[in-house]
């Protein structure tokens, strides 16, 4: 049992930055997925993969795992450069970048 601790990143279909803040703790493992012949349909032992941990902190999550001996490891996240523009800039005639149209 193998864990990965990250924090997630936004959607596509958001704009906004809402439930990234957390992180989580994801469990992963043998992922032998076993065909019912009847209906075709895929099944797992491996029931771990359902669970899903949030913490407030990296931190938190670090010592969760350090207390139950679980083996983890940490992937960070590349934080984004936001450049803040009003929507009257799109319009200005000194324009630093060109238009994409």
């Amino acid at each position: 049992m193998f864990a990965k601790i990250y924090q997630p990143s936004r959607s596509a279909m958001q704009s906004g930055m809402a439930g990234t803040q957390h992180w989580v703790l994801e469990f992963s493992g043998p992922n032998r997925r076993i065909i019912d012949p009847l209906t075709g349909t895929a099944s797992s032992t491996n029931t771990l993969k359902q669970v899903e941990l949030k913490f407030d902190t990296m931190e938190d999550a670090i010592a969760y795992a350090k207390a139950r001996n679980i083996p983890y490891q940490v992937k960070e996240t590349q934080k984004r450069k936001r450049i803040s523009r009003s929507y009257a800039e799109n319009f200005d005639m000194d324009r630093k970048l060109p238009w994409t149209h």
